[in-house]
């Protein structure tokens, strides 16, 4: 390998910092409380049949030095209009969840109790700012630390909460159930998050371009190391996440908060109570990095995305200006949904994990269309055992898409 690994690393630890946030801190950690160790079957199960999906979006990019947003526009204009569609609906509930879940861990940990909204405010200033000074450069830096802070701090967190005391009921020991409705719609927010939406293989595409701007030489095979390091970790982390839930709250009783700042309090507050007063820097500083990180990544490339889509479609050079209109456009839209519009955080993620989950089927198709196409060389096209496990993960979308329709109307 002609370039040490270690700085080949950036779109991949961009897409870890966006996919280990809500789908791990909230939907992982719900999991292990409600039903223990029972669903590790799920978050694997999730990250395997998805991971062809987004490992396309970099071989994408490295092969062609384009986004698959490119590749979205050669099989049709049709195709990137419907993304930008998928892409408006759940833009502003995606960070508006990723966003005052942060704000409320943000406002526990500083102990500045203001209004939801407020806090959103600021954080999204702060990173306004870091995109400001650096744009992606200074992205790809930031979030090394914050990986490397998250995972040594979730790592801290998990193996002192084992020794942990936590007073468990036989009463509260809840097993995941397939004939209960509940427990069904809970699994599809659960998997439909789990790591990411598929949005991200876009993300992470137009990452790897930015990548290749700076280090023009750097092959496909390692930026798919890059993008398995990534990838990986946060199936990793998202096991991590269950576990700390399934040693500290399963069996407690206790149930977690719906609003975004007592469910920041709460977890917080449990796992110190359970593992010891020491803990609770190690605990604030994971769950802060771990949505830090999601709102900071989301934040930047949603902008980005519809920047581009809109350049492919008008030929149009100013994609800068638009970036950073659609980016005040979106911090504006954030405040309003947490100012007037945020009663319930549950319910806010719950909404955005069934949307990515109902629209995996559409962007699957799409990215397996455009890395088979006649347009992508075929010699870089990804092996016959990653087709198949294409095909197998979207019939399994596809089924449990049309179940989740079914059992919800």
């Amino acid at each position: 390998m002609s370039t040490p690994w270690y700085k080949i690393l950036g779109p991949g630890l961009l897409y870890a910092g966006a996919a280990i946030g809500v789908s791990h801190l909230v939907q992982s950690t719900r999991a292990g409380a409600d039903f223990g160790y029972g669903l590790v079957w799920a978050i694997f199960l999730a990250n395997i049949l998805k991971y062809p999906f987004f490992q396309f979006g970099p071989r994408y990019a490295a092969v062609t030095g384009k986004s698959l947003l490119h590749g979205y526009s050669e099989l049709g204009k049709w195709s990137i209009y419907l993304f930008l569609i998928i892409t408006l609906v759940s833009m502003f509930i995606i960070q508006s969840a990723v966003t005052v879940v942060t704000a409320g861990i943000a406002s526990e940990i500083s102990g500045m109790h203001i209004e939801p909204w407020l806090m959103s405010t600021l954080l999204l200033l702060v990173c306004v700012l870091i995109l400001i000074i650096g744009r992606y450069k200074w992205l790809d830096r930031s979030m090394k630390l914050i990986i490397v802070l998250l995972t040594l701090s979730t790592i801290i967190a998990l193996i002192a909460s084992l020794t942990g005391n936590a007073s468990k009921y036989e009463e509260h020991m809840v097993s995941f159930t397939f004939s209960n409705k509940n427990h069904m719609l809970f699994l599809i927010a659960l998997m439909g998050w789990m790591p990411a939406p598929f949005d991200l293989s876009v993300w992470h595409s137009l990452w790897t371009v930015e990548k290749i701007k700076e280090q023009p030489n750097i092959s496909l095979k390692e930026t798919l190391l890059d993008f398995n390091i990534g990838y990986w970790g946060t199936l990793v982390l998202a096991l991590f996440f269950l576990a700390l839930g399934a040693t500290t709250l399963h069996g407690t009783g206790i149930q977690l908060e719906a609003n975004g700042g007592k469910f920041a309090n709460q977890l917080i507050n449990i796992y110190t109570n359970n593992i010891g007063k020491w803990s609770y820097f190690v605990i604030a500083i994971a769950a802060f990095t771990t949505m830090l990180s999601t709102t900071l990544t989301c934040f930047d490339a949603q902008p980005r995305v519809i920047a581009s889509v809109y350049k492919i479609l008008n030929s149009n050079n100013n994609e800068n200006k638009l970036y950073w209109i659609w980016l005040i456009i979106l911090g504006l839209g954030v405040v309003i949904i947490t100012a007037f519009f945020m009663i319930n955080m549950k319910s806010l993620v719950d909404f955005a994990t069934v949307v990515a989950f109902v629209s995996s089927p559409i962007i699957a198709i799409l990215n397996y269309l455009v890395i088979t196409s006649k347009n992508f060389p075929e010699k870089f096209q990804p092996n016959l055992f990653l087709k198949i496990l294409s095909w197998l993960g979207i019939i399994y979308f596809v089924v449990f898409s049309a179940y989740f329709i079914f059992i919800t109307l």
